[in-house]
C-alpha cells in the first residue's frame, strides 16, 4: 500500500489508503494554506482521497502572503494543469445546518515543517 500513500498507485488504491503524504510548493502564512501545484508524478488525488493528509513542508517553502506565492511560483503555475490550496478539512453546514468536516477531501490535515 506504500504506492497508494505516495500517489504512485491507481486512484482506487489511493482512495482506500488511510494516509496520503505530499510535499507542498508553498505554505502560506497569511491564510494558513498549503499550495500544491500539479505536474508529472505529482498526484492531486493523494492529498484529496485518503481520510488523513500529511504534508511535509521545507522551511524554505514558507511564504508570507498569497501575492508572494503567485510571484514566486509564476513559472510553475504557467505550465501546471491545476493548483490546489488546502486550508484544513472542508467544512459545510448544508445538511440541516449541522457543521460537517471532511466531506470533500480528508477529514484531518497535518503539516510537518522540516529543514
Amino acid at each position: 500500500m506504500t504506492g497508494a500513500i505516495f500517489g504512485a498507485a491507481s486512484r482506487d488504491e489511493q482512495a482506500r489508503a488511510e494516509v496520503g503524504v505530499t510535499g507542498c510548493d508553498r505554505a502560506i502564512a497569511e491564510t494558513g494554506s498549503l499550495a500544491l501545484i500539479t505536474g508529472p508524478g505529482r498526484s492531486r488525488a493523494v492529498s484529496l482521497l485518503p481520510p488523513f493528509h500529511l504534508a511535509v513542508v521545507s522551511r524554505l517553502n514558507v511564504c508570507y502572503t498569497m501575492a508572494e506565492f503567485f510571484d514566486d511560483c509564476r513559472p510553475q503555475l504557467a505550465t501546471a494543469s491545476s493548483c490546489t490550496f488546502i486550508t484544513g478539512p472542508s467544512r459545510t453546514a448544508d445538511i440541516e445546518l449541522t457543521l460537517t468536516l471532511g466531506i470533500h477531501g480528508p477529514g484531518r490535515v497535518a503539516i510537518v515543517i522540516g529543514p
